[in-house]
């Protein structure tokens, strides 16, 4: 030990980072074997999926209208399921492993890598979103500005995750019914007017 005024001090060996590692993967693995098995223990219903994905879809108007996107395209709008119904499904279908995250910030743009994991049938995919960080004055984007755009591309890989996993059978019942329900509620709102 040596001393330095007055106080003792201990020197400590830092940890090899290969062996820190190793544990942090030897843990990870473990998780997922777990994850798995629970996944084979207790398999999904994909009746009770649909049924509770479209109550929850349709629960209220604003559930509903979260739903969906719509967004102008050369004037014209594309429509589709959100990010929202995505996170509903994902919840609803079960034992499924699911995360997004930033991958990458070049000088240009935000590259995003959504991941779905289906722990039941050991079917996994992967989607990567780039999305701008310049401006159209050529301007890069603020630091604040490229972690909003880089939170808009997680949002967009995690949904198209969650979607290459789930059927699209699934989608689309959660997805009409929500639909459905907007336009219900938008011809009783124009029938009272």
């Amino acid at each position: 030990m040596e001393e330095i005024k007055g106080y003792e001090v201990l020197q400590v060996e830092a940890p090899n980072p290969a062996q820190l590692v190793a544990s942090l993967d030897r843990a990870e693995r473990a998780n997922i074997d777990i994850q798995v098995s629970t996944a084979k223990q207790y398999p999904r219903s994909i009746s009770r999926c649909v049924n509770n994905a479209i109550a929850i879809a349709t629960m209220d108007k604003e559930t509903a209208q979260s739903c969906g996107y719509a967004l102008p395209r050369g004037g014209k709008p594309i429509t589709g399921p959100s990010v929202h119904l995505a996170k509903i499904i994902a919840q609803q279908y079960g034992n499924l492993r699911a995360e997004a995250k930033v991958v990458e910030i070049t000088d240009r743009q935000v590259v995003s890598r959504g991941t779905a994991w289906d722990l039941e049938n050991n079917y996994a995919v992967s989607f990567e979103v780039r999305r701008s960080i310049v401006g159209r004055g050529g301007n890069r984007y603020s630091d604040d500005m490229i972690t909003v755009t880089g939170n808009a591309a997680n949002s967009i890989a995690y949904r198209n995750a969650i979607f290459g996993i789930v059927p699209k059978s699934i989608t689309e019942k959660a997805y009409k019914a929500a639909q459905h329900m907007i336009c219900l509620l938008y011809t009783s709102d124009a029938a009272d007017d």
